[in-house]
């Protein structure tokens, strides 16, 4: 049997979309290709955003910067030394872009000026913190990318 050209480019085009329907099906059936949104609740945490801008302008304004710090002991988080530590409430967030699972938060509570926290529940790789602090009724917010 002779092919000519136009069942040639048939043949083609029907392999070409064949294939192209093949990887469409797999990856959309894929369990390790995560197709959700970036955080559990996308849209209420959109809604709050200008109160993060807020913040974060208000630690801007007053002069109320953190510093953070990658140590041998792990990451140290350091308030600014003109609030009295004792006074510092609030909530640190760690989130992993790569996987949702390392995620974590926890409460600030100091003892001195800096906070610790620990190596060993730190994986290596890129980390969002987000610290939201306050500090006699005014709110603040540092956010900051690291790797570790």
């Amino acid at each position: 049997m002779k092919i000519n050209w136009g069942t040639g480019i048939v043949i083609a085009f029907i392999a070409f979309i064949a294939f192209i329907l093949y990887f469409v099906v797999r990856m959309s059936m894929d369990d390790s290709a995560n197709h959700d949104l970036v955080t559990k609740d996308y849209y209420k945490r959109e809604l709050a955003y200008q109160k993060e801008i807020d913040a974060a302008n208000s630690a801007l304004k007053s002069e109320a910067k953190l510093k953070v710090e990658k140590t041998d002991e792990g990451v140290v988080i350091v308030f600014p030394k003109q609030f009295d530590f004792k006074k510092i409430t609030g909530k640190v967030s760690l989130y992993r872009p790569s996987n949702k699972h390392l995620d974590f938060d926890f409460p600030i509570s100091l003892s001195n000026t800096h906070l610790l926290i620990p190596d060993n529940r730190l994986v290596d790789g890129r980390w969002d913190i987000t610290v939201s602090w306050n500090y006699k009724k005014q709110v603040f917010l540092h956010k900051e990318k690291l790797t570790y």
